[in-house]
């Protein structure tokens, strides 16, 4: 049966990293027999400039019948003096609240061709493969009310959660950990925080139904300051929003390069948004140099969490990896005697490792 896949490439460098995902992605179903077909829409400014709106009717109804979405990036300076409801960020969060896009997962793991570049310590840095489940759609961002009061002078932002919003991205954190190495820590301030009192609460009732995960939880402070010093202690972090928020963008430099890093938005089936962490960087787009690995390692994802192809998502991580292990790279990365090569040729290595699936287990 064939996987409906929308490409949504977005703005700047999000058209060009876009289609180095799809060539990779048609190697697999080449080599695998898999069907993938492909349909793009827009998003952000250049929906924006054809349709005066960051998410069109019609790419949402796109995505809606789907069975997966890849986004390259939105944004710049070009629609920077737009009124904020309609720039184009609005059309990134508006779709994943349209989509009911609740879990944010970002894998950390670092290259060892890369380690040099990560401000930490080699020894630090070497062992670390986590990855923080994060909700997204509830807690401080989006709680009513907030607002200024008393003419300016006092504010409210109010950090709401419902039982089932906590129990569901806990649940889907479970299933992560399941998958992985079987070690889950929950990231809360208990000690302060009412709704983290229950946070702590539905995950020890959600961990009797995984006897075989094992569960620790942990302040926010203490977490923050241990994934500096021992990241390579984690495996699956799951945290509300904020906490994520925080978490994660400190998390990103573990790796030395924020071009590396992927990410997806996930619901309650298999139906997932994936998407490089970095921005459009207008400033050099169409110059043929944009890192195209963490949309490359986006597709990935996606191949495993909606797909459910684990090998076809290995085969690709390993190839990148080997690619970047014999000194291929994009101007943005650093590797000692490494070749700098373009958008398009580093795409064409990547391919090509995984059509001779050398990596495969």
């Amino acid at each position: 049966m064939e996987k409906r896949i929308v490409l949504l490439p977005g703005d700047g460098i999000g058209k060009e990293i876009i289609y180095s995902a799809k060539k990779v992605l048609q190697v697999i179903a080449e080599r695998f027999n898999h069907s993938f077909g492909f349909i793009e829409k827009q998003i952000g400014g250049s929906a924006i400039d054809e349709f005066n709106t960051p998410l069109p009717k019609e790419t949402l109804e796109a995505c809606q019948r789907a069975d997966a979405v890849l986004l390259g990036a939105v944004g710049g300076p070009k629609w920077d003096s737009l009124p904020a409801e309609i720039r184009p960020e609005r059309g990134l969060l508006k779709i994943r609240k349209e989509l009911g896009l609740f879990a944010n997962l970002r894998p950390v793991k670092g290259f060892s061709a890369l380690i040099h570049a990560s401000p930490l310590k080699e020894e630090i840095i070497k062992d670390s493969d986590l990855l923080i489940v994060r909700e997204l759609t509830g807690g401080l961002y989006f709680g009513q009310p907030s607002e200024r009061r008393n003419n300016g002078e006092a504010v409210v932002d109010t950090l709401y959660y419902e039982k089932n919003e906590i129990e569901r991205i806990v649940e889907k954190a479970f299933q992560f950990a399941q998958m992985r190495k079987k070690r889950l820590t929950s990231v809360d301030k208990a000690n302060v925080l009412e709704s983290s009192k229950m946070w702590r609460e539905i995950v020890n009732e959600k961990s009797k139904n995984y006897p075989d995960v094992t569960v620790e939880h942990m302040y926010v402070d203490a977490a923050s300051m241990k994934l500096i010093t021992n990241p390579s202690s984690f495996d699956v972090i799951v945290t509300e929003n904020m906490f994520g928020d925080i978490l994660s963008d400190e998390a990103s430099v573990l790796t030395g390069s924020l071009g590396m890093l992927p990410s997806a938005s996930t619901r309650s089936d298999s139906f997932g948004l994936y998407e490089p962490v970095h921005g459009s960087a207008p400033d050099i787009a169409g110059k043929g140099v944009a890192n195209p690995l963490g949309m490359i390692l986006s597709a990935a994802l996606m191949l495993r969490y909606s797909f459910g192809l684990d090998k076809e998502a290995t085969i690709i991580e390993e190839a990148v990896n080997e690619t970047l292990i014999e000194g291929y790279h994009t101007p943005d990365l650093q590797i000692e005697n490494g070749k700098i090569v373009t958008t398009d040729e580093v795409t064409s290595i990547i391919a090509d490792k995984v059509a001779e699936g050398i990596f495969s287990k």
